[in-house]
């Protein structure tokens, strides 16, 4: 029996999970990911030539420490997984510019006990919750509070300011939000909002053993997005062919550097995903 196109993210981020071993090389595991979305989306709606399919957000693995979208170039150092590694998978699929992220978080020989236990247990619990609670006539500040008490009840804090964002056709961070563990000045700015019926949301909790607070690592950023809202003349004929292939196969959708983002940055038509 054919299976339905909104199975093949999960079929994917199965596959890339049971890939992430001790001795795995977290580039390697990115390639495979992606490769693996494209391979997928291919199958489907073959005869729709002009329907868009891919990849909605490339495949990061982010260990320990790291919060998020890390995915090496071949130019990057490499990280090869080991035991007692917590690993953080996520990806994203689109079909005709409707999205599904899916993320999974695990240990490497896992242990039941310990403090990533704890820390992978509270995000747990704060998905859960959010399962309950993104629903028509609730508010985005109770899945805050929530989300605060529950990772607090582990000795835990999310992480300071994350923001997860409604999804829609060809729009991967729509304008309502959910916030993590907000500063004083966040809750100010960040605009309240009631769940809709209808409405999509990806639901990104990140959850941390320390105080919540991400820094700068150091590393670049490989993980753009093309900005709709500015056009530029490019000059050089390959920055001219390359901005319209990311057109072409990407659209509004997050890609990584891998394609070459670095002939049109200085032009500013794209910004990072940090």
């Amino acid at each position: 029996m054919k299976e339905p196109p909104q199975s093949q993210p999960r079929r994917v981020l199965r596959a890339v999970v049971d890939a992430a071993a001790c001795g795995a090389s977290v580039l390697c595991l990115c390639e495979k990911g992606d490769a693996m979305i494209m391979e997928e989306t291919g199958k489907i709606f073959k005869k729709e030539k002009e329907m868009k399919k891919g990849i909605a957000f490339p495949t990061s693995i982010s260990v320990n420490n790291c919060v998020c979208h890390f995915s090496p170039l071949k130019s990057d150092q490499d990280y090869i997984l080991k035991d007692g590694d917590l690993v953080k998978i996520d990806l994203g699929v689109h079909v005709d510019g409707f999205i599904a992220n899916v993320a999974h978080s695990f240990v490497i020989d896992a242990t039941k006990v310990g403090r990533k236990a704890d820390v992978i247990k509270a995000a747990h619990l704060c998905g859960e919750a959010a399962l309950r609670l993104v629903k028509p006539g609730n508010q985005n500040t109770q899945v805050t509070d929530a989300w605060n008490k529950i990772a607090h009840s582990f000795h835990c804090t999310p992480i300071e300011g994350m923001l997860s964002h409604q999804l829609k056709q060809h729009v991967i961070d729509g304008e309502k939000t959910i916030i993590q563990n907000p500063t004083d000045q966040q809750k100010k700015d960040h605009e309240k909002a009631e769940f809709e019926v209808h409405e999509v949301y990806a639901v990104d909790v990140l959850v941390s053993t320390g105080e919540g607070k991400a820094k700068d690592a150091g590393q670049r950023t490989t993980i753009y997005k093309r900005d709709p809202s500015k056009q530029y003349g490019l000059k050089m004929k390959t920055s001219r062919a390359f901005f319209s292939e990311v057109e072409r196969r990407f659209d509004t959708m997050p890609f990584t550097l891998r394609y070459g983002l670095c002939l049109v940055l200085p032009r500013g038509q794209a910004w990072p995903l940090c």
